[in-house]
Order: structure tokens, then C-alpha cells, then sequence
């Protein structure tokens, strides 16, 4: 959620609208919904004499609405997904629910309690996939091999540093180049974790990679940005979601200066951006690659944006892909062109992956009255794992009465797939009991949600045809 104290600290962008929910009343509310006037609210800032059309006025309501309820359940999910994490990391470090039975009963061997520190404890992420090798049947020439290391990043970047360094530096033999938790001026703490790992160190092949940690589960704040409809509008560029700039370092008052003043502070854009030309100067055949999944997709597309903005041509070009995986819109068609204007050439460098019905890249929502629309073609997996190239993906808005009954039927279909994965494609599909409770949650409630599991993701990236990552289909040839 976007936080501001003054107008003041908005004078970078050359229009804006930014929600702040947490003071708004029933009373509020309704105020907005008869009055067109949206610049002398409590809950909106916006430059003086903005006004907006009804429709636009009751999108936004809903939208401060769902983030006033989930406000409300900060408290009680965190401690849910606190306690869930506890429990089942101690059933995972004890050998199972028996293994823990016996080792009470028995007394022989002590019952090991879970450290969030060390590299054994998994995240509900871990929980729900907890394969780390690569692919092995992925080579690193095949044109799948980018996707398939930047989903297994951004799926491992979701663990404690420890966890993320044995896997990086253990299981997939490369360079770990450090985790970071990066601050947020607006929100006056720390709230952006990302990795950079290193492959082919001094080679040709030499590739960086920056993977953005995304949504938690149960981090109530991040679904509240994920769900914010405020926006900064950029001279020139556009309007980019505000939430999300915010994460990436966005400055109180001065937006996006192309350098900041020494500070104690970390910034995810500005240290990432001068750890890679320090670690790209000494090969002119190194690469890079930018990975997230969810809130991470959106700050992985908006870090090559900004490059592109501050004019950073030498790093674009050693730009190897951004790959998302169920990424939230970020942007207006406007910041969309810009972007599309400087990472595109002959090659594709933008892949955003999208699986069946996850709800994330639904929103914020895509209509007349909205600021966001995704940019740039799609690579989209239905419930078979078969991938296409699209414009749009099917009921883009999610929220459909047509879709209800076809999302369910889907929904059913994963759960009984996930029983045979194993069987038929091999022990390292076999789907744990933690993520057939979510499929079974999705069932009977929002189907969307367990679609955005990045095992869906890994599978899809697994199981894609070559010819989805070559430049032809793109380029419409």
C-alpha cells in the first residue's frame, strides 16, 4: 500500500493517485462514490481539481474496501501462517507426524524444534515444492534453460539466506552473490528481498541472475499492494503502479534520481543496478537475467524499466530476459510502449509466464476506467501444461458467473492430477500433502489461488515446447 504524508511528496510524477485506506470510513466512502471531486479526500491524494467518472469512483471502493478487510486480517494471518509454518517445519525436521510420535514416546532421540534460521527450514513455499534440483533434461543451449533456472530462483528466493545459499551454492554449484533486504522509503522499513547467483564465472556462458522475492502467503501487506490501484505518472513514460515503485526504491519527493546521495540505506534498484556493473565490467560476454514471481514478477519488469528511464543502454544490452511468473499488472499501455520500445529488438527479451486460472495477473483490474493493462505478449499454460502465445489470457478480469462453474471443474481436475503426477512423469512431480490442501482449499474457495503456486510454474517451464522461447512466434513469423 502506498503511504504519503503530504502531496509534497509526489512533486517527481507529473499526475498521481495514491490510496491510503487506513482512515477511510463508511462515511468516506459514500462521500467519494457522489462526488466526482478526488482531491480533497482523506483517503486519496491527487493534484488539486482531479475528478473522476462513477465508474472509475466505485472500482477504487472496492479496491479500499478489500484492503480495509485484509488490514483487519493482518494480525490473524501472519499468526496463522506463523503457526503453520512451525508446526509443519517441525513435522519436516522430526521425520513426519510418526517420526514425531515416536520420538516422544520413545525419548531416544530428542524432538529437534524448527530454527527459521537454518538452511532445513522451508517456507509454506517449501513446503507445498520442495524440489531444488535443476532440470537436469533442461540443457544450458536449450532456449528453455533461462525459464527453467529463473522459476526455480524465484521459487527458492520465498527461503531463509541460509536455505537460499546451501541450494545456490550447494545443490546447483554456482556462485551466491548475496540476499538482500532492501528498504522502503515510503513505508519507513524494509520490505523488498531479492538474490543474485552467478553461473560461469570469467566464461562465455557467464550468467547473473536477479531473482525478486513475491506475495507471502499470509503477508497481508503484500496482497494489499497487489490489489492498490495508486499510481505515479513519470513524465514522458507513464503511469507505473505506485506500490510497486515504491518496493523497487522509489524516493519521497524525488522519485527517480539517476544517482542517490551516500546513505545508509540499501535501495533494491540502485544496489542491484551497481552490483551488475561491477560484476559485468570484467566479461564482455556476461549476461543477466531478472526473475520473480508475483509481487516479485512486478518488481522484476519494473527494473529494466527504470533502466531504460535513467538511460542505462550498456547494462539493457547485457540484459539476457526477464522472466515473470504470475506477475500483477504494473502499468498504463503508455509505460507499456516505453518499455516494450526499449527491451525489444529482433530478440524477445520480456517473457511473462501465466498459469491457467491464477488469480494474481488478474489484477489490479483491466478495464475503460482502469491505469494498469499488461504489456507485451503472454506465454500462457492451460491445466495440461500446454503453452501458447497470447495477447490476453482467458477472463482476464477473473471475477466472471460464466467462468464459476468451468474454474471449479478445473479446479478438480488439478487436484486429481496432482495423485498421478507422480506415477506417470516421475517421483519429482509427486505433489506433497501441503499442496493438495491448498488444491483442496481452491476447490471450495477461490480457484485462483492455488493456480498461483509456483508449482504450477515449475512444471509449466519444464514441460513447454522449445518453440515458445525462440524469437519467431513473437515476432509473428
Amino acid at each position: 500500500m502506498a503511504s504519503m504524508a503530504s502531496n509534497g511528496e509526489a512533486a517527481f510524477a507529473s499526475n498521481y493517485l495514491v490510496l491510503d485506506p487506513k482512515d477511510a470510513t463508511a462515511f468516506d466512502l459514500l462521500r467519494f462514490l457522489l462526488s466526482s471531486r478526488a482531491d480533497n479526500r482523506r483517503f486519496i491524494f491527487a493534484p488539486r481539481g482531479t475528478r473522476l467518472p462513477f465508474p472509475k469512483r466505485v472500482v477504487i471502493v472496492g479496491s479500499v474496501v478489500l484492503q480495509l478487510i485484509l488490514f483487519m486480517l493482518a494480525g490473524p494471518l501472519a499468526l496463522l501462517g506463523y503457526a503453520l509454518e512451525q508446526w509443519l517445519n517441525l513435522l519436516h525436521v522430526n521425520g513426519g507426524f510418526m517420526g514425531l510420535i515416536f520420538r516422544i514416546l520413545r525419548g531416544r532421540r530428542p524432538v529437534q524444534a524448527p530454527d527459521r534460521d537454518s538452511p532445513k527450514f522451508l517456507s509454506l513455499i517449501g513446503l507445498s515444492d520442495n524440489r531444488e534440483e535443476l532440470d537436469a533434461s533442461i540443457p544450458i543451449d536449450d532456449t528453455r534453460y533461462n525459464s527453467a533456472l529463473a522459476i526455480m530462483a524465484a521459487k527458492v528466493v520465498y527461503e531463509n539466506p541460509a536455505h537460499i545459499e546451501d541450494v545456490v551454492s550447494k545443490i546447483w554449484k554456482m556462485e551466491f552473490m548475496g540476499f538482500y533486504d532492501f528498504w522502503n522509503a515510503f513505508q519507513r522499513k524494509p520490505t523488498t528481498q531479492a538474490m543474485l547467483f552467478r553461473q560461469n564465472k570469467d566464461s562465455d556462458s557467464e550468467l547473473i541472475c536477479v531473482a525478486f522475492r513475491g506475495t507471502e502467503p499470509f503477508a497481508a501487506e503484500d496482497w494489499i499492494t497487489d490489489i492498490d490501484l495508486s499510481y505515479f505518472e513519470l513524465p514522458k513514460v507513464g503511469r507505473a503502479h505506485s506500490g510497486f515503485m515504491e518496493a523497487l526504491g522509489l524516493q519521497r519527493g524525488s522519485g527517480w534520481p539517476k544517482d542517490l546521495p551516500q546513505s545508509t540505506r540499501q535501495y533494491a534498484y540502485y544496489t542491484i543496478r551497481e552490483i551488475l556493473k561491477d560484476a559485468l565490467k570484467n566479461n564482455p560476454k556476461a549476461r543477466f537475467i531478472v526473475t520473480g514471481h508475483s509481487l516479485g514478477g512486478a518488481l522484476a519488469i519494473l527494473f529494466p524499466s527504470i533502466l531504460a528511464y535513467h538511460e542505462e543502454k550498456d547494462l539493457l544490452d547485457r540484459l539476457d530476459g526477464v522472466y515473470t511468473f504470475g506477475q500483477p499488472r504494473v502499468a498504463d499501455s503508455r509505460f507499456g510502449a516505453f518499455v516494450e520500445q526499449n527491451l525489444e529488438g529482433s530478440t524477445r527479451k520480456y517473457f511473462r509466464i501465466v498459469y491457467c486460472n491464477d488469480l494474481v495477473p488478474r489484477v489490479p483490474w483491466d478495464n475503460s476506467w482502469s491505469d494498469f493493462q499488461h504489456f507485451g505478449k503472454c506465454i500462457y499454460f492451460n491445466s495440461l501444461y500446454r503453452g501458447d502465445i497470447v495477447d490476453e489470457v482467458p477472463n482476464k478480469n477473473y471475477f466472471s458467473i460464466f467462468m464459476f462453474i468451468p474454474k471449479k471443474m478445473i479446479s478438480a481436475w488439478e487436484l486429481i492430477r496432482g495423485f498421478g503426477m507422480g506415477m506417470f512423469m516421475g517421483p519429482e512431480y509427486k505433489e506433497l500433502k501441503v499442496m493438495r490442501a491448498v488444491r483442496l482449499m481452491g476447490l471450495f474457495g477461490l480457484a485462483g489461488l492455488p493456480a498461483h503456486a509456483p508449482l504450477d510454474y515449475v512444471n509449466s517451464t519444464r514441460f513447454a515446447s522449445p518453440n515458445l522461447y525462440t524469437s519467431k512466434p513473437w515476432l509473428g513469423q
